[in-house]
């Protein structure tokens, strides 16, 4: 393999983030058919760009092999759909956001987050790469396109004669292996009072929680507020808010516009930003004992296992989401730790976790098998999956949080 370059600036990458070994496509799921078949596996080694500090994954997959179809439908989560109603809310009273309106999303799921706009009367757009998901949206009267956005496509958009005065990303903005065409097409797509809002995981809080496990191949970048301003400014946008979130184990969400907008900048851009510059964020400080942190989680979460099977405990899962695709391989666990997971998606139902090849199940097997333990691998959501599950405990089953340590839930 060549030396890798930053997808923002185009540097020379050499420094190494963290080291997760080979692991699979985190949502490669195997057939029963296929189970005799061997995986592909890829380098999991993120490098820390020298330049501008982004964090990055080589792309060894192109966006079609990964994105085309998807296993990930939105509205699985209760918690993540009071989420959006809170924020579309939010948006249109804070925006004045009317049936003069147009909101585009981008990676825009099966619409859920959509409904919100169109059912108040105002004009909506999905995009929506992966077919299977788009065609969802589309039956529930979500109008989407099923496309990879950039130039191209904002250029299409403006010259039917519509410009967006919201875009919404929420969570795809680590997806994206060209930023510079997707962020430049944003730019272009915005009409000149437009907003644009992004949710990413905050790579401050992935460091701090060593949340490891949400480095996977389809996630290409992490984010900081002081690299997000980078890459924005580049495209001529300009941050002017910024909100720290709880979801996916601790999320930013970004507001932006055109250079020229009239929208004042407040004192939360400022202070995370400071926040950054004092951990180290932009001389390279705050990425310096990672990787050894993450090698002590890992012998945590395996010796935990190791010793529930030698007292003869049983282990599950829950979830199959594509953080336990990286977490298994990396820690090697497979069905002699973990005999099953179970997941509330169909898709996903009747297949095995690529690489280490766990089953996936519904989740009524849990009941039938009854484990003494049931480790959360999508933890960032374990409020809402410990209240639907709670019934394990008319057994003794406990709850198991994997990282940063394993930690027995009371």
């Amino acid at each position: 393999m060549t030396q890798p370059v930053c997808r923002f600036c185009a540097a020379s990458l050499t420094r190494v983030f963290v080291d997760l070994g080979m692991s699979p496509p985190s949502n490669a799921f195997v057939t029963p058919a296929r189970a005799a078949e061997p995986d592909e596996f890829f380098p999991l080694r993120t490098y820390v760009c020298g330049e501008c500090q982004l964090v990055q994954l080589p792309q060894f997959q192109t966006p079609a092999e990964i994105f085309s179809e998807y296993p990930y439908f939105s509205s699985f989560s209760s918690s993540w759909l009071a989420h959006v109603e809170r924020y579309a809310q939010s948006v249109r009273e804070r925006f004045s956001l009317d049936q003069a309106s147009l909101v585009v999303e981008l990676a825009s799921n099966d619409g859920h987050l959509l409904k919100f706009f169109r059912d108040a009367g105002i004009e909506v757009l999905g995009i929506e790469p992966a077919a299977n998901v788009a065609a969802v949206a589309r039956s529930s009267g979500v109008p989407t396109l099923s496309e990879f956005f950039g130039r191209g496509l904002a250029r299409e958009i403006v010259a039917s004669g519509r410009r967006a005065n919201l875009v919404v990303a929420n969570n795809v903005l680590a997806h994206v292996p060209d930023l510079n065409d997707f962020v430049g097409g944003i730019a272009e797509l915005l009409a000149p009072e437009g907003v644009v809002t992004f949710e990413f995981p905050h790579l401050a809080r992935l460091i701090e929680a060593g949340e490891y496990d949400t480095i996977y191949h389809e996630h290409f970048s992490y984010f900081s507020l002081v690299c997000v301003l980078k890459i924005l400014a580049a495209h001529e946008l300009r941050v002017f808010d910024v909100e720290a979130l709880p979801t996916h184990g601790g999320s930013l969400r970004v507001f932006a516009a055109k250079m020229n907008s009239q929208f004042i900048e407040t004192g939360n851009v400022r202070r995370i930003v400071e926040n950054e510059r004092a951990a180290g964020f932009e001389t390279g400080v705050a990425y310096e004992d990672f990787e050894s942190r993450v090698k002590e989680s890992k012998r945590a979460f395996v010796g935990f296992l190791t010793d529930a099977a030698a007292r003869g405990k049983r282990v599950a899962g829950y979830g199959a989401p594509a953080k336990a695709t990286t977490l298994l391989n990396y820690c090697g666990v497979g069905t002699d730790l973990v005999a099953f997971t179970a997941d509330k998606n169909p898709y996903k139902q009747g297949k095995l976790i690529p690489g280490v090849r766990i089953p996936i199940y519904p989740p009524e097997k849990i009941f039938e098998a009854k484990p003494d333990y049931v480790v959360i691998f999508p933890w960032n959501i374990r409020d809402e999956i410990t209240e639907q599950m709670a019934d394990i405990r008319s057994w003794g089953g406990q709850f198991v949080i994997p990282i940063p340590e394993a930690q027995v839930l009371a």
